[in-house]
């Protein structure tokens, strides 16, 4: 009998580099894993400033704030993914509108495929403005009737949804996006993706150690 699949919460921002370039790599983890992503999206403005601080606020914090070098360090990743890389500074984006409308999307058990419709449109295309328009689009992909989307998206329900998930986060002590939980183990940003297949991988070990033997 194989073991039950593991089922692990994807915190993530629409409009997050990290976000996109990890959630490229989600569907070979839960192949190698036999897991499960449950796909949480979030405005991650709000959760990063939840505690008074936000590093993009004003002149870099860090160096590892630096827009350049963030540009460059996701150029590199993208490269290692192969996958494509647009980078979107400059461009319009409303993302807290283009959150609500993954949580919208995700009360019809949609918040994957229409998620990476729009990680798409923001991080491998060169549209100047993303905005409802995208959401438009990604909702008719997949059958859904634009005006009917709109409503769902402006529904008081959708934003009490995406507040609690908020809640819900920091209660499980993610301060930033992509954060994965994992049962109580958590682990933040694209580049923590080896911890978190090296944690499945132990899980997995500790499963088969116990299991009946056949």
């Amino acid at each position: 009998m194989n073991p039950p699949a593991i089922e692990i919460d994807f915190y993530y921002g629409i409009g997050s580099r990290y976000s996109y370039l990890a959630s490229t790599q989600l569907e070979g983890i839960a192949r190698s894993y036999a897991c499960r992503f449950r796909w949480l999206p979030l405005f991650s403005g709000r959760l990063i400033a939840a505690d008074g601080t936000d590093p993009f606020a004003g002149a870099p914090v860090s160096g590892q704030y630096d827009w350049t070098y963030r540009q460059r360090d996701a150029e590199a990743w993208a490269a290692s993914y192969g996958v494509p890389f647009h980078e979107p500074r400059g461009r319009r984006m409303d993302a807290e509108r283009l959150a609500l409308a993954c949580v919208a999307a995700g009360r019809l058990g949609l918040a994957e495929p229409f998620s990476r419709r729009l990680f798409a449109t923001i991080f491998a295309s060169d549209r100047a403005v993303i905005g409802q328009e995208a959401c438009d689009e990604a909702a008719r992909d997949l059958g859904i009737d634009a005006a009917r989307f709109r409503a769902l998206t402006d529904e008081p329900a959708t934003a009490a949804l995406h507040d609690a998930r908020l809640t819900e986060a920091r209660a499980r002590s993610a301060f930033g996006v992509p954060t994965f939980c994992v049962g109580d183990a958590v682990f933040w940003g694209n580049d923590r993706l080896p911890l978190l297949r090296h944690h499945l991988w132990r899980l997995r070990a500790a499963a088969a150690a116990v299991s009946p033997a056949r």
